[in-house]
């Protein structure tokens, strides 16, 4: 039995646990209500790519077989008991690599409240402990100004610039890559973010 999938974490307020059939409602909605501000930011298909699930009980299911084979890991955020958001770790690389790379969305309800850096700390944290990964990188466009003040707040650095990088909104975009080792926070990111003060300057 493993530790690192699934697992609900908690701090406060903000629970981040396995994307179920059960959000399918409360997803739906958040994306709906949040189109025009999320569209520019999400992965797209390119030409000739894999086609996307058609419904959300597709998705899951892609995810949850994707989790189970230990590729991916796609969290929910639940601020308050409400669906808030997603964290995604994608692409786990075993091996002597030990590596993966984090995606994020949080509905624009909860932005600007410290959500988003606390539930991608407690998920980097989970990485590095239980899953026992050693590197996570998080790749965001040079216009994504929520997405970098994320990183910004974590204290991640960045490493450098991937032109047409991934297929966002369309078009192959740019990216800006940030990235963290375990070594880089021996007491973990969530309590780096705590003392740092960055939570209280909102």
């Amino acid at each position: 039995m493993t530790t690192d999938w699934p697992v609900r974490l908690v701090d406060g307020d903000l629970t981040v646990r396995p994307l179920a059939n059960s959000d399918h409602d409360a997803w739906r909605r958040a994306r709906q209500r949040n189109a025009a501000w999320l569209v520019p930011w999400d992965a797209t298909v390119p030409p000739g790519g894999e086609a996307r699930p058609t419904s959300f009980k597709q998705l899951v299911r892609r995810l949850a077989r994707q989790a189970r084979r230990g590729q991916t890991y796609p969290f929910a955020i639940e601020v308050g008991g409400r669906f808030a958001g997603q964290v995604t770790v994608n692409n786990i690389v075993r091996g002597s690599a030990q590596f993966a790379s984090v995606g994020y969305w949080l509905d624009q309800d909860h932005a600007g409240r410290g959500v988003m850096p606390r539930a991608v700390a407690m998920v980097i944290d989970h990485c590095f402990t239980a899953a026992g990964l050693h590197r996570i990188e998080i790749a965001i466009r040079p216009e994504n100004s929520n997405s970098l003040r994320v990183v910004e707040k974590l204290e991640i650095g960045e490493v450098g610039y991937a032109p047409r990088y991934l297929h966002i909104d369309g078009a192959w975009r740019d990216h800006r890559l940030y990235a963290l080792t375990r070594e880089e926070v021996p007491h973990g990111v969530l309590a780096r973010l705590k003392a740092s003060g960055h939570l209280e300057s909102q």
